[in-house]
């Protein structure tokens, strides 16, 4: 009696109508999925497909387009050091150099607004969407590029305050990127190479660095005879000081160039088909996504009935549970799941305090190479060997370090490149440290390549990598925006207050007295950074569901049902 029963009291089901299209070069995977009623198992063949997905120009696209936004916050971060030493030349005539004060507060006032953009972006890309907040950011650092591109003083305001004001909304919008770049990548990207695409996208930080320091050698070439006029940056003065606020402009403002180019794509960008299904439950969306984006084009476009009648199904029948603040207090109260989040967080926390440590050092890495500003004969000459040095710097291991994570992160793994990065970094410091004034200048040159190469061939790439892959959907963006946010926080700690240390007991013969023990702090930090990456698992080859424990089976049959209608079941696809 039941038995008979049974068919009359379940749900009708949706049977979503067949699309037309498809070929032999755009395969229609709408139609493979159509006849599939449970949207668990539907969820999974579709995400399948983009997990096995051959390599293809919709990847490369997707990496360009985030990879441009990393290349413009890489470019403005990287400038603001140029910029403090152009800003002492035009607004501190006499000295040729802004404050201390000023010069920390210009450079932390960055990191302090990244750390709000990356909390603030990440949880509203979990909470709004991906595609909605894709762009934003983007918008927010041209505005604020423009902005300090023309600013200026007056009697009652300071040039310094303004260029923090815009510096904090810049890092706002730098900060956004961060989260939304790595999960929108790693959603889209294939298993198989995710790491790879993940590693591209962060690794244009590298070149964002080397077309600053190009163009800054470019614009103190274009006022070359301007410049040579001036005997010394402390009497720039007139045309000398006119053509210095003109460098310091034109520098600035190139790096919207590259964002108005990348803000197109970003807005037209479609939602990641893993938010739409496990945040949106539009489950005949996703899966319609999925063949769009498979087949080059930009969204799908499902029959609507159909969409609305999945998309109540979906509400009742997924197994992925409903963010929300409870369930995520539950769901990091679970011992393995808080501990991978310190894992993540912590790593980037210890790597970001040491990783400016180095560039302490790049006055006597410059001097050791030719191109220090100490015995210059005029301005010109200051502002080329400035340009020529941070080249040097930036091609002195950071970008072979980027692409060479780029060709292992699949095959060697994030958790072996992080771990080994970590380990030679505090031999690196440790040997800095105690050895800082026995060794020779060479000898210094030589570890501090070294270390760019194994911090980019390290931990500064697989702490971006790591959290876009391990948490679930529905946190994953909140998640990333933490574990950056602690590496931001990591940073003003490691440039605001350990690194001053340096100058403790100066005196004018020796100015930095405690360079040492600073190095020797930082090699504590790196021995640290081993410790927590025993928190974060190996990524490589996994699926996303897999990482995260979202890979639930389907639905076991009701003990009333007799057969499963010789249908394949869950575990057998």
């Amino acid at each position: 009696m039941t038995d008979e029963a049974a068919p009359v009291t379940a749900p009708p089901h949706v049977y979503a109508e067949k699309t037309s299209g498809g070929n032999n070069a755009y395969h229609n995977f709408h139609n493979d999925f159509v006849h599939i009623q449970d949207p668990n198992e539907r969820r999974r063949l579709a995400l399948a497909e983009i997990d096995k997905a051959p390599f293809g120009w919709y990847h490369v696209r997707a990496c360009v387009v985030a990879g441009i936004g990393f290349f413009t916050d890489s470019y403005d971060i990287f400038a603001v050091s140029l910029l403090n030493t152009m800003l002492g030349i035009v607004y501190y005539p006499g000295k040729g150099q802004l404050p201390a004060s000023s010069d920390n507060a210009i450079k932390l006032s960055t990191s302090a607004g990244t750390v709000i953009g990356q909390l603030v972006f990440g949880f509203l890309a979990d909470h709004v969407g991906r595609k909605r907040m894709y762009g934003l950011e983007l918008i927010i650092i041209i505005f604020a590029t423009l902005g300090q591109a023309l600013s200026s003083g007056s009697p009652s305001v300071n040039i310094i305050g303004i260029i923090i004001f815009w510096r904090v909304l810049l890092g706002v919008g730098i900060g956004g990127d961060y989260p939304l770049s790595s999960i929108i990548t790693s959603e889209f990207a294939t298993t198989k190479w995710r790491g790879a695409m993940m590693g591209a996208v962060f690794a244009m930080q590298g070149i964002g660095q080397l077309v600053c320091a190009f163009v800054m050698l470019f614009v103190t070439l274009g006022f070359r005879e301007a410049l040579s006029a001036s005997p010394s940056v402390k009497q720039c003065d007139g045309y000398c000081a006119v053509a210095v606020d003109k460098m310091w402009r034109t520098l600035i403002g190139f790096g919207a160039v590259p964002a108005c180019i990348a803000l197109y794509y970003r807005l037209t960008i479609p939602e990641t088909p893993r938010y739409t299904f496990d945040i949106g439950r539009d489950v005949e969306k996703a899966a319609d996504d999925v063949k769009a984006y498979i087949s080059g084009k930009h969204e799908g476009n499902p029959d609507d009935i159909a969409r609305i009648q999945a998309r109540e199904a979906a509400q009742t029948q997924l197994n992925i549970p409903k963010a929300s603040w409870s369930d995520f207090c539950r769901h990091y109260a679970i011992p393995k799941n808080g501990l991978l989040l310190f894992g993540t967080a912590g790593s980037w926390f210890v790597l970001d305090v040491a990783f400016y440590g180095l560039s302490l050092n790049n006055a006597l890495i410059l001097q050791v190479i030719g191109y220090s500003t100490s015995h210059v004969t005029n301005t010109y000459q200051y502002m080329y060997n400035t340009a020529i040095g941070n080249l040097i710097i930036v091609l002195a291991g950071a970008v072979p370090g980027y692409w060479v994570s780029v060709a292992t992160l699949d095959t060697l793994g994030r958790k072996t490149i992080q771990m080994g990065g970590f380990i030679i970094l505090t031999i690196l410091f440790v040997v800095m440290g105690f050895a800082y004034y026995h060794m020779s200048s060479n000898g210094l040159l030589a570890i501090y390549v070294l270390a760019q190469f194994f911090f980019n061939f390290g931990p500064n790439m697989t702490t971006f990598i790591v959290p876009g892959e391990v948490f679930p959907t529905r946190y994953r963006s909140t998640s990333h925006g933490i574990s950056a946010a602690s590496g931001k926080i990591g940073s003003i700690i490691g440039q605001g207050a350990i690194s001053t240390l340096r100058t403790r007991g100066a005196t004018p013969d020796n100015p930095n007295p405690w360079m040492d023990h600073v190095l020797e702090i930082y090699a504590l930090f790196m021995l640290l950074g081993i410790f927590t990456t025993l928190f974060i698992p190996e990524t490589k080859r996994k699926t996303l569901e897999e990482l995260s424990g979202e890979d639930q089976p389907a639905p076991l049959p009701a003990p009333s049902s007799s057969s499963n209608g010789g249908k394949p079941t869950a575990e057998s696809l």
